[in-house]
């Protein structure tokens, strides 16, 4: 196909468009795409973010607004560009689709752990946080406060799926990130490469966050559990240090991308 070529689509089953059918069934989805080596793009600006970062383009579908609007991403698009009615893309996909703008894009092997905490300095360790949207949220408040690495415990969400990346703005993009295979034993490994480990939870016997942040660890792993249960006993009790968020007004607990991204500033070269 020469590039920048432009398919118009009618048919929503034309077999063409089969990585952006039934976008909103979050269980599908998440079988079909780790398998299936793809991830979806969603508006302009994470779409170029995605290219940016050197992802490779299964295919883009566009309404005729965006297609004009992304000209210049469809004149170098080496992969299949689809042009559908906005009522043909929602029968496509089950949702209104607001952007007018979709990719699909190749996923890329997750690098080792090891790899990632070789040149890092601040990472942060995800525990079952299966919020699509709080892993988005929480990967933005990665990029924009410094931290070098995102690892995941085998049980949380897909930063790549399409909700993730796009609350995310692109930073799950971004922000370097893999999964770990057995934790909590990899903590070990954090411990190996020089990290201290401070475990975010509600102990009495607790660090208070201005207090771990005025030890000024030269390499620090943040660790951050479940919306609803927070850390697992064992992996509070495997950390070199817990520490809490000071509350005021009775709130006992925040909400986990907001808790990170108090966190990630408080521990963070601004805050110092």
């Amino acid at each position: 196909m020469a590039e920048g070529a432009v398919i118009a689509v009618e048919d929503p089953g034309d077999p063409r468009l089969a990585d952006y059918t039934d976008l909103t069934d979050v269980q599908l989805r998440r079988r079909r795409e780790p398998v299936e080596g793809l991830f979806i793009a969603e508006g302009e600006k994470v779409i170029r973010r995605a290219l940016a970062a050197g992802y490779t383009m299964r295919s883009m579908l566009l309404t005729p607004r965006w297609a004009e609007a992304m000209r210049d991403v469809v004149a170098e698009a080496r992969a299949p560009v689809y042009t559908v009615a906005p009522e043909v893309a929602e029968r496509v996909t089950g949702y209104h689709v607001h952007r007018g703008a979709l990719a699909s894009l190749h996923r890329r092997p997750l690098p080792a752990p090891e790899a990632l905490l070789a040149d890092a300095r601040r990472v942060a360790v995800l525990e079952a946080v299966n919020d699509h949207t709080n892993v988005g949220a929480l990967f933005r408040s990665a990029a924009a406060l410094g931290v070098d690495a995102v690892l995941l415990s085998p049980d949380c969400a897909d930063p790549l799926y399409r909700r993730s990346v796009k609350v995310s703005m692109g930073a799950v993009l971004q922000v370097p990130w893999t999964r770990l295979s057995s934790w909590p034993r990899e903590i070990e490994l954090l411990r190996g490469a020089g990290f201290a480990t401070a475990a975010l939870a509600l102990e009495e016997d607790s660090l208070r966050l201005d207090e771990l942040a005025a030890r000024r660890h030269p390499r620090l792993a943040l660790i951050l559990g479940s919306e609803g249960d927070g850390l697992r006993p064992s992996t509070v009790a495997a950390a070199d240090v817990t520490v809490r968020i000071p509350m005021s007004a009775g709130v006992d607990s925040l909400n986990v991308a907001a808790a990170a991204a108090v966190a990630f500033y408080a521990t963070g070269p601004a805050a110092g």
